[in-house]
């Protein structure tokens, strides 16, 4: 009988992979998170985003947190944007800092469109695909304040959002990311386009599925355009519940089906999937959720929600997944891949300090020790 210790890699997810042209040394991904650090009123990165991602540079890719790609995308307080001189320039230094310490980091590019409210754009009136009240709730400097009716966005100002994202593409190539993603979950402006709850056109851009995601496939062309190769990942989640406008039923799985399938034939690098919610903390996440989708698209596929290690390593070994993105564990473990390595306890984080504060909570988890945990 052998006697020989098994090795890291025997853990699926610590092996390399490729992601299109991106090649990660292990396949546990840092899942954009929101943290409302950027509290200036240029909504620049500052020193702490330098320090909070260089901690976690030992992830296979990092994900940022959504960021603006324009001032007409913004919806949430304190999230940093990268459609200015500032922002490019404190972004750089941030992946400068991920690259010396031997990291991969991409942005993630971000449009809330009528989830915003006239708070967070000068007393305007946000736009959507049409104008119906997605009955969301954004964080203004007022707290939590319900969404408006907004107005239908016109030809023009679509491909005005079009730009913004190439522009925002650019932006980050010159920041020096390893590539992009594209932000297209929850109830934000491209999940808007694809529903047909909140998109009533009858022009290009509606009147049914294939219209419908056409915004989200042009943007997938123009953010492309300045890298020149496979560095482009989409963020989807075809079973985002809020609010009456957004639920899975098997029209919208279908209509995400065909979007999946379509986006084999666009530059696309990887789908970053995420599942369903799991009922409870702990609960084992729907395998067959992920596996719908991995079977409709031909690339690389990050599975998304509710994976600890047991889960995330058992979803790659199975062929479901290449790499598990983690949020809530990345927040509180910095160190989340060599945790994952020696088999050491996680860390909890607080919730009260996810999405407001300064470094309390955000820098200040430390790192395992050599005595804490055990090895499993």
């Amino acid at each position: 009988m052998s006697t020989t210790r098994p090795t890291t890699l025997a853990q699926p997810l610590l092996r390399p992979v490729g992601l299109g042209d991106l090649e990660l040394p292990n396949r546990v991904v840092m899942a954009p998170t929101t943290r409302a650090r950027a509290a200036n009123d240029g909504l620049v990165p500052t020193d702490l985003h330098v320090a909070y991602y260089g901690q976690r540079a030992s992830a296979g890719l990092i994900v940022t947190e959504g960021t603006w790609v324009s001032e007409r995308a913004i919806g949430f307080i304190n999230v940093p944007g990268v459609y200015s001189e500032q922002q490019v320039a404190a972004w750089r230094r941030v992946t400068d800092v991920v690259h010396a310490l031997g990291g991969r980091i991409v942005q993630q590019l971000w449009h809330v469109g009528a989830a915003s409210h006239p708070d967070h754009l000068g007393g305007e009136l946000p736009a959507g695909p049409s104008a119906v009240n997605p009955h969301e709730m954004t964080f203004t400097r007022r707290g939590f304040t319900a969404t408006v009716t907004p107005r239908e966005m016109t030809a023009e100002d679509i491909a005005a959002t079009v730009a913004d994202y190439r522009a925002a593409a650019r932006n980050a190539r010159e920041a020096g990311f390893d590539g992009v993603e594209i932000h297209g979950i929850g109830p934000y402006l491209i999940p808007q386009f694809l529903n047909p709850r909140l998109n009533h056109r009858t022009d290009a851009y509606g009147g049914d599925a294939a219209r419908r995601r056409r915004l989200l496939l042009e943007i997938v062309g123009a953010v492309a355009e300045p890298w020149g190769g496979r560095c482009v990942g989409v963020r989807l989640s075809p079973y985002w519940t809020s609010g009456d406008r957004f639920a899975p039923d098997e029209r919208t799985l279908a209509d995400y089906d065909e979007l999946v399938s379509e986006l084999n034939h666009h530059p696309v690098a990887y789908l970053h999937l995420r599942g369903r919610d799991v009922a409870a903390p702990g609960d084992r996440p729907d395998f067959d959720a992920i596996a719908r989708y991995r079977r409709l698209f031909d690339g690389p596929l990050i599975a998304n929600n509710g994976f600890d290690r047991e889960t995330g390593n058992a979803v790659v070994e199975a062929g479901i997944a290449d790499a598990v993105s983690y949020a809530t564990h990345f927040i509180a473990n910095p160190d989340l891949v060599a945790r994952f390595a020696m088999g050491r306890e996680l860390a909890c984080g607080d919730q009260a300090t996810y999405y407001a504060g300064e470094a309390e909570g955000y820098v200040d988890y430390p790192l395992c020790g050599w005595a804490d945990g055990r090895a499993g």
